[in-house]
């Protein structure tokens, strides 16, 4: 089935065309780089791995609870349109959260490949160019990941965040190398993982569960390759110059907190958009969800040198300055272990029940004439 048959609402065009600005860089150096960018390189080499083996598609989900979303952590609950459904309407509205949250994703993941792509064009470095082939090639593969399970487990899409959208434009538009790095290793999958983890560490569904935990592994070596570089690069810069990145970190976290709404989908159950608006800002458990999503950007915004007095007003008026603080380490390193302990825990019960079987296999052998 085609996807713009899966779509909530026909989308305006088959293709979205950003004019590509700013320069290709060729580097004529090729010998060893910097020994922290060329190890992720490495990693990144290392971890490649393949959808559709390493997911176990074959887990059932239920399209109309596809995340195990409790009723309290629905912005209609407690709203006398809520209290108008019954059960297969709230099931109805649940698989629609899911595409939307899902498909937000996979939109995400396809401009996070469009970026890597052009970091891999514009950045002057060669140790960068490798990484970010590497990047190019993880972000694929989680469109892919999320687009399959989009059409074969929710059977529903929805068209890209009008914010999303206008972030993704902004940095692609802009001619200056560092750009892509900022508006989406660090803006866009900041955003990204903090979702993914929310998720991955609520639900209690395994297929769900097994797609962010694996994906999580790659933007963690992601997140790091940003930080690295523009960390440098940035160190270089005037505070003319700083003062114009930290301007656009202000207006895409801004971007990035008004896109998490999920206003559309209210639309889709006939609730007007200033009312469905309402409905998200006195949603105490999005509040929660919103403050939370910035728990990856604003200790990488601190880590990179962008952390001026204009930009600290802008999140102490977001709620999120103390997010600051966070060990963003320390975060990556779980992403890690979670999913490596995932797989740990999935392999040994496979081989567990393999065991099992040749045990069986031998005792029946035993009976036999």
């Amino acid at each position: 089935m085609s996807t713009h048959d899966l779509y909530v609402h026909a989308t305006d065009a088959p293709l979205w065309q950003v004019p590509a600005s700013g320069s290709a860089r060729f580097s004529w150096e090729y010998d060893d780089g910097r020994d922290r960018l060329l190890a992720l390189y490495q990693k990144g080499k290392d971890k490649q791995w393949d959808g559709q083996r390493r997911i176990d598609w074959e887990l059932e989900v239920d399209p109309y609870d596809p995340l195990g979303t409790p009723d309290e952590a629905m912005t209609l609950y407690g709203t006398p349109y809520w209290d108008k459904m019954n059960e297969a309407e709230r099931g109805e509205l649940r698989r629609h959260y899911a595409s939307w949250q899902f498909s937000q994703f996979l939109h995400g993941e396809q401009g996070a490949m469009v970026c890597a792509a052009r970091i891999v064009e514009s950045v002057p470095d060669m140790d960068a160019k490798f990484y970010s082939a590497t990047q190019t090639m993880d972000e694929a593969r989680h469109a892919e990941i999320y687009g399959r399970f989009l059409h074969e487990k929710v059977g529903m899409l929805y068209p890209i965040n009008d914010n999303l959208q206008s972030l993704l434009g902004d940095t692609l538009r802009d001619s200056r190398w560092d750009m892509p790095y900022l508006g989406m290793q660090v803006l866009i999958e900041g955003l990204a993982l903090a979702a993914f983890g929310m998720i991955r560490d609520t639900t209690d569904k395994p297929l769900p569960k097994q797609i962010l935990a694996y994906v999580m592994q790659d933007e963690a070596r992601h997140v790091a390759f940003g930080r690295m570089a523009l960390r440098d690069y940035y160190k270089q810069l005037t505070d003319a110059e700083l003062r114009e990145r930290e301007e656009f970190v202000i207006e895409g976290c801004y971007l990035m907190r008004d896109r998490l709404k999920g206003a559309e989908v209210l639309e889709n159950f006939g609730i007007p958009r200033a009312e469905a608006d309402v409905f998200s800002e006195q949603s105490e458990y999005l509040q929660l969800f919103r403050k939370l999503l910035f728990s990856r950007i604003v200790p990488c915004v601190r880590d990179i040198g962008l952390w001026g007095e204009r930009l600290q007003r802008a999140y102490l008026d977001m709620g999120v300055f103390e997010m600051g603080n966070q060990n963003l380490d320390l975060l990556m390193a779980q992403d890690e272990q979670l999913a490596e302990k995932l797989d740990a825990e999935r392999f040994a019960a496979e081989e567990a029940e393999r065991t099992a079987e040749v045990a069986e296999a031998i005792e029946e052998g035993k009976t036999l004439p």
